[in-house]
C-alpha cells in the first residue's frame, strides 16, 4: 500500500510514501523515528505540510504525520505567561487560544498554517512579530545523540526564515514548545504598515488582541494566506521565496534605485523578492493552467488544481532564473523540497 502525499500538503502535490506512521504520542513519534534511523530507512516528519514541496516520485521510506496534543500554562505577574504547547497543535488554533486568554505576544501571527513543532525549524514571522521573539526553550528528540535535548532560546540559532533546526534538519525532532507571553489583553506595539492602514492606528500603538487578530485575518484573506479549499490561490507554501538579504556594496551594486530597501543589521540590506519577481516581468496570475502565481500574492506558487510538483517547481525554476537574469540576485525558496530541486 501506498500513501499520497498530496494529501498532507498544502500544495497538494507529491507522489507517494512507501510507509506511513500517524504519531498522536510522543513515544510513537521518537520510537519511530529512532527505529528508522537504526536501521537505515529514509523518514520524513510531517506536520500541517504548509511549507513542505514533495517530488512527485513521492518519499521511498517513512512518513510520520506529527499529531500530538496539549497546551500547558504557568502564569505569574512577573514572568508572564509560560506556555508550552506539543509539537502537534494546531498553530492557528494555539494563536486564537492565546489571544482569548490574554496571552500577548502572537496575534500577528494569526492565520498562519501548520503546526506549533514546525514554527522554530522556519523563525516564522509575519506582520511585524516572529516566533524567535516570544520562544523560551523548544524539546527535542536528538537522533544523532539519541536523547532528548532541550534547547534554550541562545541555543537555537534564529535568522531570517531559519534556525539551527534548519541548518540540521535531519538531527533534531521537535516535541514541543515553551514561550513566555505577556498577559495582557493588548498586542504588542504594531510594526507593519498594511496592518496599521487596516486598524486605522499608528505604527507602534497597541489594540486589544482579538481587534490584531480579526486584522491579521482579513489582510491574510486578501492575498490567499487562508486556507480555503474552494480558492485555489490558498492552494499554495504560502511565500515560495524568501526576501534577499545584500550587504550594503551588493545592494548598491545589484538594486536599482526604486527597489525597496530595508536596514538588516551588520551592514546588511533586505530587498523585496515580490518587488524583483513583478520587475524581472513575472506578475499576478503568471504561468500555466496547472501552476500559476497566485492572482493575490506575487510570493505564491499555486496549484490551480491538477499541478504536478514538476509543474510547480519548473515554474519556479523559471522564476529564480528571470530574477537572477535581470538583476544578477539569486532569490532561495522558503519551503523544504524532498526529492525536488530549484
Amino acid at each position: 500500500m501506498t500513501y499520497p502525499l498530496a494529501d498532507y500538503t498544502t500544495l497538494r502535490v507529491g507522489g507517494p510514501a512507501r510507509r506511513l506512521i500517524v504519531a498522536h504520542d510522543e513515544q510513537t513519534l521518537m520510537s519511530t523515528v529512532a527505529d528508522c534511523d537504526q536501521r537505515g530507512e529514509p523518514v520524513l516528519l510531517i506536520g500541517g505540510g504548509s511549507n513542505l514541496v514533495v517530488g512527485d516520485a513521492g518519499f521511498d521510506g517513512t512518513v510520520v504525520l506529527v499529531r500530538t496534543r496539549g497546551v500547558f500554562s504557568d502564569e505569574d505577574s512577573c514572568g508572564g505567561a509560560w506556555v508550552t504547547a506539543a509539537a502537534g497543535e494546531p498553530w492557528d488554533e494555539f494563536v486564537d487560544q492565546a489571544v482569548r486568554s490574554d496571552w500577548s505576544g502572537v496575534e500577528a501571527l494569526s492565520g498562519i498554517p501548520g503546526l506549533v513543532g514546525a514554527t522554530p525549524i522556519q523563525n516564522v514571522g509575519a506582520y511585524g512579530q516572529q516566533v524567535a521573539d516570544v520562544i523560551a526553550r523548544v524539546r527535542t528528540w536528538d537522533r544523532v545523540d539519541g536523547v532528548q535535548r532541550t534547547l534554550a532560546a541562545a541555543e537555537c540559532g534564529y535568522g531570517y526564515r531559519t534556525s539551527r533546526f534548519r541548518e540540521e534538519l535531519s538531527r533534531y525532532v521537535i516535541l514541543d514548545v515553551t514561550m513566555q507571553l505577556r498577559l495582557s489583553a493588548t498586542s504588542m506595539p504594531l510594526a507593519y504598515d498594511d496592518l496599521v492602514r487596516h486598524l486605522g492606528v499608528e505604527m507602534g500603538d497597541r489594540r486589544p488582541l482579538a481587534d490584531v487578530r480579526d486584522a491579521v485575518l482579513a489582510v491574510r484573506g486578501t492575498k490567499g494566506m487562508v486556507l480555503n479549499d474552494s480558492d485555489f490561490d490558498t492552494w499554495s507554501t504560502g511565500s515560495f521565496f524568501t526576501n534577499p538579504i545584500l550587504t550594503d556594496a551588493k545592494a548598491d551594486e545589484l538594486l536599482p534605485s526604486q527597489a525597496p530597501r530595508f536596514p538588516a543589521g551588520d551592514g546588511m540590506v533586505k530587498t523585496s523578492a515580490a518587488w524583483l519577481i513583478e520587475h524581472a516581468g513575472f506578475n499576478r496570475g503568471y504561468g500555466t493552467q496547472r501552476a500559476a502565481i497566485s492572482s493575490k500574492h506575487t510570493l505564491a506558487l499555486t496549484n490551480r488544481g491538477g499541478a504536478s510538483a514538476d509543474d510547480v517547481v519548473s515554474l519556479a525554476r523559471e522564476i529564480r532564473s528571470g530574477v537572477h537574469d535581470r538583476f544578477g540576485i539569486l532569490i532561495e525558496p522558503e519551503p523544504i523540497l524532498v526529492n525536488c530541486s530549484l
